[in-house]
């Protein structure tokens, strides 16, 4: 999930992490071959904290992820590269490249007190995610991420994953239920709403106990589940100017300048969650209709849906929803919503939409087999 403060001191606010990860940031540079004197200007802090690399004598720039110790092993740190090499590789969509260390690895470690930090720098990529001013513009570019879903998903079921290839999965039990990666959705909504909390968790529990028995009976099938980006909205979309919404066939062909960002999320999940993963913080937008059908119409030039895939979409954004609010719940830091009460709030409406059989209601008409 890359959404949180960003910018100089991000926004004034100077961790204690940060000032830990100040004591090893020049060990990290140096395992790398990035010129004499290499600087590095803070750009993010979510789950990761990313920094700006400038070798300024010799004109070159990269991004370098700080991993949060105990979210990711190595192992799947190196799982994630390689896929991301191997989309970029079989031209299913431009992603930066991770540069080899000293010693010819991908991911650099180094000793935090009793921790171990894991590093990743990839090139830098210029460019800008788009950002219309409201709702109802983001619907071009729904229909590029909806196509770029579907040849990603095409692609991971025919990829022969390397040996020893690991990731987590996205499933019940670690979305709302008891093994929660991003933390308890409960927890979330009395961080936000304290003691107004309890008319909105009314409202959620059963909502919840609904998704849990839609998303067994859907099931995990291969048609229905397997690898996924899982974070795959406008913000992990760099788009070098200039880039026409506009331009026909934008969404069943990746446009030159475009790179997809941010893999760290990637997993096994249902295929039908990057759906969901694309509508974050949106959810309870007038243009979700619109948004939606932008998206499904791409995705389905590659990979042709069912009714009962569209039947189980509504699930699907609330349960990223929910997902949100847990994510919101630990990370208090998150400039990710202007008000983090009203979004919580926003999030039982949409449950009893969801309830009342009133969340995207009209998708079956969409099926293509």
């Amino acid at each position: 999930m890359t959404a949180g403060a960003s910018g100089d001191g991000v926004n004034g606010v100077i961790t204690a992490e940060l000032l830990e990860l100040a004591g090893v940031l020049d060990d990290v540079l140096a395992e790398y071959d990035l010129g004499p004197a290499p600087t590095a200007v803070l750009v993010n802090i979510s789950e990761n904290v990313t920094y700006r690399v400038d070798d300024l004598p010799g004109g070159r720039r990269w991004a370098l992820r700080l991993h949060r110790p105990d979210y990711h092993a190595i192992d799947e740190i190196v799982a994630e590269l390689d896929w991301v090499a191997s989309l970029r590789a079989d031209g299913v969509v431009a992603t930066p490249r991770a540069v080899a260390n000293r010693s010819g690895s991908v991911v650099t470690t180094v000793g935090l007190g009793a921790a171990v930090r894991c590093a990743v720098l990839f090139d830098w990529v210029e460019g800008e995610s788009p950002t219309p001013g409201d709702e109802v513009a983001l619907v071009p570019f729904f229909g590029v991420l909806g196509g770029l879903a579907g040849r990603l998903h095409n692609h991971a079921q025919r990829w022969p994953r390397p040996a020893g290839f690991r990731r987590f999965s996205w499933s019940w039990q670690t979305t709302l239920g008891p093994c929660g990666r991003w933390g308890s959705w409960q927890a979330g909504v009395v961080a936000a709403l304290a003691e107004w909390s309890e008319p909105v968790l009314a409202v959620l529990r059963p909502a919840v106990a609904r998704m849990e028995r839609e998303l067994a009976a859907y099931g995990r099938g291969p048609d229905r589940a397997g690898l996924i980006h899982a974070d795959m909205r406008l913000a992990n979309l760099l788009v070098a100017p200039p880039f026409d919404r506009r331009e026909p066939g934008l969404a069943h062909a990746a446009p030159e300048g475009l790179h997809l960002i941010d893999f760290d999320d990637c997993g096994f999940g249902w295929y039908l969650y990057d759906l969901a993963a694309a509508l974050s913080f949106v959810e309870h937008s007038p243009a979700l209709p619109e948004l939606v059908e932008a998206w499904l119409a791409a995705y389905q030039l590659d990979r042709p849906l069912a009714g009962h895939d569209l039947a189980i979409v509504p699930t699907m954004v609330l349960l990223r929803r929910l997902l949100l609010v847990a994510w919101l719940g630990t990370h208090p830091h998150s400039d990710a919503v202007p008000d983090i009460a009203g979004f919580v709030q926003e999030s039982g409406a949409l449950a009893t939409r969801y309830l009342a059989g009133a969340l995207l209601p009209n998708l079956a008409r969409l099926a293509h087999r």
